[in-house]
């Protein structure tokens, strides 16, 4: 058993207080870096890596532990990867050194994976489908808010005590998040040992040398380009390793990945829409704090609180998403969603750097608004379409799809901002061009204008999902055994 019935709301609270810690550890982390590196005396860029082995780390244990999770029980894979965020937690706030820093975040990383690959099959597996959109709302809301918090709770602990402190912060909420796990939760079900022993090691090697190559391919081409030979090096170590893991699942009994899954087209459709979104969603992370500091001048406090608007409007709109899923087609919200972060991404080519800050913030809210309308009803379609069996699998692909988004989002948007200024200038750019921000402006309404028609691809992929949710009888108090709609996803 998953989840005990009477208890599933409290086992909703315990994964909500993880997402927020998860959340709040990712923004307050990423203001500390300057901190950081001035005390443990390493450049500001060598510090990043801080940052980014966790999402590698992350992304590429998030299949192990997905598959995990459907062979020995997805509860269990749950609180085991709460313990261990914890412990890498405590461990990263003793201050012995980069390399020591480093391991801590590999470790958090790998409790924040097995957590995080069991989630969404955990909400699906413990609520019928008239709950689910609401239960998936819930869940992001959490998100939304350690999102909000996380600037403000990090600029006020860095203001009064040494930048270690950031990182206890999780422990008293990964131990009440633990705690209610235990109590709230079952160990979920489990399959036989024979089955349980015929792990894709093959599998996991490859994709996760495909993931970690890659990553770091692209993030080393924001400031190498992508003609570095050592960028074309990895890229092509990435395509190679992502080739074999594609052949290895085809042959192994029993897949790491089973391919077969794509076959549910709406499942397919849902995590390219994911994938999409998230892209986007990155493009705004990128750009928009050089269009505030540099190009308008102001200074952290101003910028941090326009940027808040954003994780403020989901907040409010992820629990509206999931009421609305609820209720109507959950692909036509998705597509609401869509639609308006597609909007809000046009809407920056209407600011520049002479606009008043109200337009910018109503950007800012329309794309808050569109992201938490289109997250709840998106992770109650796709994980609502593959049968019990696959939900850890199909759970962790889908947040697997969030971080490919999160990744390609930051390279390309960094790529095609200072491609279009250095065409603009007639030289090449790799930074702000402190004295001609209309470079910027120009690289930046470029880089959205991308960021619009990607938007509006996704929105034509969740207008073929609806007639497929549609047929599939789930608008409103359909079918909510996920075994059935597999079937007729891929009728």
């Amino acid at each position: 058993m998953d989840v005990r019935t009477d208890r599933r709301w409290w086992a909703l609270t315990a994964l909500g207080f993880f997402a927020f810690m998860t959340n709040l550890d990712s923004s307050v982390v990423n203001i500390a870096v300057p901190v950081m590196a001035k005390s443990l005396n390493v450049p500001a860029s060598q510090m990043v890596w801080a940052t980014s082995i966790y999402l590698i780390v992350v992304s590429a244990l998030l299949l192990p532990f997905g598959k995990m999770g459907d062979l020995i029980g997805k509860p269990r894979i749950f609180k085991w990867g709460t313990a261990v965020f914890i412990l890498g937690s405590v461990m990263a706030g003793i201050n012995l050194g980069f390399y020591f820093l480093l391991a801590a975040r590999v470790v958090q990383a790998t409790g924040a994976a097995m957590t995080l690959a069991n989630t969404y099959g955990i909400v699906t597996a413990s609520f019928e489908a008239k709950e689910r959109g609401r239960a998936m709302g819930f869940v992001g809301t959490f998100v939304a808010l350690g999102a909000v918090a996380g600037p403000s709770v990090g600029g006020l602990v860095l203001a009064v005590a040494s930048w270690p402190v950031i990182f206890w912060l999780n422990v008293p909420f990964g131990l009440i998040a633990l705690a209610l796990a235990v109590w709230a939760m079952g160990n979920g079900a489990a399959v036989g040992a024979a089955a349980a022993k015929a792990l894709d090691w093959l599998g996991i090697l490859t994709q996760a040398i495909a993931i970690a190559a890659g990553f770091w391919g692209l993030n080393l081409s924001q400031s190498r380009g992508f003609s570095s030979p050592i960028v074309l090096t990895l890229l092509l170590v990435a395509g190679a390793a992502l080739i074999l893991f594609l052949l290895t699942e085809r042959v192994h009994p029993g897949p790491l990945l089973p391919l077969t899954i794509f076959k549910n087209r709406l499942f397919s459709l849902g995590v390219l829409a994911v994938f999409l979104v998230f892209m986007v969603q990155f493009f705004t992370t990128v750009l928009m704090p050089f269009y505030l500091e540099d190009a308008r001048g102001l200074g952290p406090g101003g910028a941090g609180a326009l940027l808040t608007l954003y994780p403020l409007m989901m907040t409010l709109a992820a629990p509206l998403g999931g009421w609305l899923a609820d209720r109507f087609n959950a692909a036509g919200v998705a597509l609401i969603g869509a639609a308006l972060i597609a909007g809000g991404s046009a809407g920056y080519l209407l600011v520049d750097a002479a606009s008043p800050l109200w337009r910018f913030a109503a950007v800012v809210i329309v794309l808050g608004l569109g992201s938490g309308i289109f997250q709840s009803p998106i992770g109650d379609l796709v994980m609502s379409v593959v049968p019990k069996n696959e939900l850890g699998i199909a759970g962790s692909f889908n947040a697997l799809a969030r971080n490919l988004g999160m990744v390609a989002g930051t390279s390309v948007a960094s790529t095609i901002l200072f491609a279009r200024m250095s065409a603009v200038a007639g030289r090449r750019i790799v930074t702000f061009p402190n004295a001609q921000p209309g470079w910027f402006i120009a690289g930046m309404h470029t880089a959205m204008l991308v960021a619009a028609a990607l938007a509006l691809i996704a929105v034509v992929v969740l207008a073929k999902m609806v007639p497929l949710w549609q047929a599939r009888g789930a608008v409103p108090g359909g079918d909510s055994n996920a075994d059935s709609a597999h079937k007729l996803a891929n009728s």
